[in-house]
């Protein structure tokens, strides 16, 4: 969103601010690049929620010893297409892409490869790393708990995490299709971006303390983000959590801490599962069916006032291309945020234009 609280940076200083904060606190060069790349691209994406406005949150995890800086995971179980990784409470993109990778490694030589992430930390957007997949000729699936923001279904206790999930495939000529999705019906960043931007949120996000329908953002943060679709929302969560949480031996429902809290172990939990395309037919088949795929849904009638049907992920890339052409737009007060965060590391702030 542009208006005129927002402010123009470019991608690449972004990137290289963000990686020195994290390379203040003792991360390598190369994770903390990792770690910058994995937040500025959420931004290029339109995923605002997910970028850099979480970049204090993660620092303050650093400061205080929660986040460790030098990310040293281990593989209590390896077996084949199966691993299980502890992830040391290290990095979360560092740790994630760590557990892609292998997955995609363990596909490509058993026809698929299952990885169990515990004792991570937030990793931002499922898609960054469900795109790894997709680009080396898998299907790929992520998923993740997260710090509780959800009632049980007719409660009023934070319990469950918004717990999104990810999967990727090959399109061919056309960029991966992607779906990435959170399990409450919008992330808990997009209703922190209506805050700073001082916008009401729509009805049925979240609502307040005592279960009453909310659109003021500060009483939905103090309160319950609705999950998705009702009760098949809360379904779809707590599964993903059992999947990320109870699977790997990390935490699960509000043992789990979220990215926002300063200290203490964040019990998260992830699950990456590759399918190797080519064990199941040829990859060029694949992508030749994928591609009419594509194109019969973005050919179907459409409906008045709708000028192009999007495949899941194409509008993530048609905004990166945007902002790349026309510059990254960040909301003031998010540039405030990060300005702070530079005094605090002794670095030097983000340039802007």
């Amino acid at each position: 969103m542009t208006d005129a609280a927002s402010v123009r940076v470019h991608p690449d200083a972004l990137r290289a601010f963000v990686s020195q904060v994290y390379r203040s606190e003792g991360a390598p060069p190369e994770d903390a690049l990792l770690a910058a790349d994995a937040m500025v691209q959420a931004d290029l994406w339109g995923h605002q929620s997910h970028g850099v406005l979480r970049l204090g949150w993660y620092y303050a995890r650093l400061r205080s010893g929660a986040m460790k800086a030098v990310t040293q995971p281990t593989f209590p179980v390896d077996a084949g297409a199966i691993a299980v990784l502890d992830g040391n409470d290290g990095i979360g993109p560092v740790i994630a892409r760590t557990a892609a990778l292998d997955a995609i490694r363990r596909a490509k030589a058993h026809g698929i490869g299952a990885v169990s992430v515990r004792h991570s930390n937030h990793f931002g957007t499922c898609m960054f790393f469900t795109r790894m997949g997709a680009e080396a000729g898998c299907i790929m699936l992520a998923m993740t708990n997260g710090g509780p923001n959800m009632a049980p279904w007719g409660g009023l206790g934070k319990m469950i995490g918004t717990n999104p999930w990810s999967v990727a495939a090959p399109a061919g000529r056309h960029p991966p299709m992607v779906m990435d999705v959170a399990n409450s019906g919008v992330a808990r960043g997009k209703i922190v971006l209506a805050q700073l931007r001082r916008e009401t949120i729509p009805p049925g996000w979240a609502i307040d303390e005592r279960g009453r329908p909310t659109t003021d953002p500060v009483e939905g943060l103090k309160g319950f983000i609705l999950p998705m679709a009702g009760h098949k929302g809360y379904a779809i969560g707590t599964m993903v959590d059992v999947l990320s949480g109870v699977l790997s031996g990390s935490g699960f429902l509000d043992d789990v801490r979220g990215p926002y809290v300063p200290d203490g172990r964040s019990n998260v939990g992830h699950l990456m599962i590759a399918l190797n395309i080519a064990a199941f037919q040829p990859l060029d088949a694949f992508e030749a069916h994928m591609e009419r795929y594509v194109e019969t849904l973005k050919s179907a009638r459409r409906a008045e006032g709708v000028d192009e049907i999007f495949y899941p992920g194409e509008k993530e890339v048609r905004a990166q291309e945007t902002q790349l052409e026309q510059g990254l737009y960040l909301p003031a007060d998010t540039l405030k945020g990060l300005d702070d965060v530079a005094s605090q590391a002794g670095v030097t702030a983000v340039a802007r234009g």
